[in-house]
Formats: C-alpha cells, structure tokens, sequence
C-alpha cells in the first residue's frame, strides 16, 4: 500500500483544478454569513458533515471497488443542485485527467470513457485512490478534507483572513473530520451488501440554493 500518494491526492498544488473554486464559501460572504474566523468554522463544520460526507461515502465505495457507473447515479441522486452537479463533474474531469497521468489505470480509462464530459468529482477522487493503492478510508479522508480545505483557502483570499487562523479553523476540525472519515468508510464497507443506499446522503439545501445564486452573478472570484 502507498501511503504516500494519499499525500499527492490531497496536496492543493495537485492540478485538478480545486484552486478555481470556493466550495460555497464566496456565495456564503457575498451572503453575510461568513463574516469573520468564527463564521468561517461554522460554515465549514455544517459543509464537512453534510456534502463533506456525503463525497466522502461516494469516494470511500469508489476506492472499494464499487461500480462507478452506479455511483454516479447515486452521486447524482444525492446533488440537487444542477449548479453543484456541473461544479462536480467539471472538478471531476479535470481530476481524472491528472490522475491518469499520475497513476494509469485501466478503471480510470473506462470511466474516462464512459463519461467524456466528466464524472462526478467524488467517485473519480475514490477511483483514483484505489488506482495509487490506497485504501478507502485514506480516499475518505481526502473527500472530507477537500470540502473544508477548499473554503478555507478561498476565504482567507475573499476576507483577507489571517492565513494562521485559517489553518487553525482546519486542525480546529481535525476530530470532526476523521468522525466524518471513519464513518464514510464504514458506509462502503456494506455497500457491497446494501448497494449504494448504505452511503450518507445528508442534505444542505443552504448550499444548494447558495450555489444557484452564485452560478447567474456575473460578478465573481471563484467558479463555484
């Protein structure tokens, strides 16, 4: 098992296109309810346990070897937002696009096939890991720490943060996140037994309706 390609997959430099969106974080300021460090760490604890872990279970079942056609549909069951829908597959294909060169994979050639346009951000983020020899918890833990690592990044840019208390809304978050992670990669063990109903599917109807606001201002800093 590489340990270490979990440490690539997660590094923000990784060219899959994260840096260009904001996870909902510039629609939350442009809003007012992310004014400050405080607001910043609630919007990231609600974002982590809802879409965070949500990604996380699809990631997790991904990396188990669970067909990735069928998470897709699960994906898309569990994305209201047509917003958020175009935001995952558009993350996704530039995701597989760096991990095929990263790490070629017949299963990420036959996704990449099957959905020219993109598959969604978590699944190809899951299939990757497995392709590097991780495991589907490590492919858990780096779903969940993109849904926070993401705002995080784009706020300190919107507010002018302070990048040191930043960092510590993210190791603030540490427990959390790996409740998060152990329990998406729980949901993957049973999903070859229960099929893709065992996975989270917790809402965020805030972030849905955040993101199609978002998707008509002409305006903006980040793409999502």
């Amino acid at each position: 098992m590489n340990r270490a390609a979990l440490l690539v997959l997660a590094d923000g430099r990784f060219p899959a296109g994260g840096h260009a969106h904001s996870g909902g974080a510039e629609e939350a300021v442009t809003a007012g309810r992310v004014r400050d460090v405080a607001g910043l760490e609630e919007f990231c604890r609600g974002r982590l346990h809802t879409s965070g872990l949500v990604a996380a279970g699809l990631a997790a079942a991904a990396a188990a070897g669970y067909e990735p056609l069928l998470l897709e549909e699960a994906a898309d069951a569990r994305t209201a937002s047509p917003a958020l829908r175009h935001t995952s597959r558009r993350l996704g294909r530039q995701l597989l696009r760096a991990a095929r060169s990263a790490w070629p994979c017949a299963e990420l050639e036959a996704l990449a096939a099957a959905r020219p346009r993109g598959a969604h951000q978590p699944v190809v983020l899951g299939l990757a890991a497995r392709c590097a020899g991780l495991m589907p918890l490590d492919a858990a833990y780096a779903a969940a720490y993109e849904s926070i690592g993401g705002p995080v990044t784009a706020t300190v840019r919107l507010l002018r943060l302070d990048p040191f208390d930043a960092t510590a809304v993210l190791a603030r978050l540490a427990a959390d996140l790996d409740h998060v992670a152990a329990a998406a990669a729980e949901a993957a063990q049973r999903i070859h037994a229960d099929g893709p109903a065992a996975l989270p599917a917790g809402s965020a109807p805030l972030l849905d309706i955040a993101a199609e606001q978002h998707a008509t201002r002409a305006a903006r800093l980040f793409a999502s």
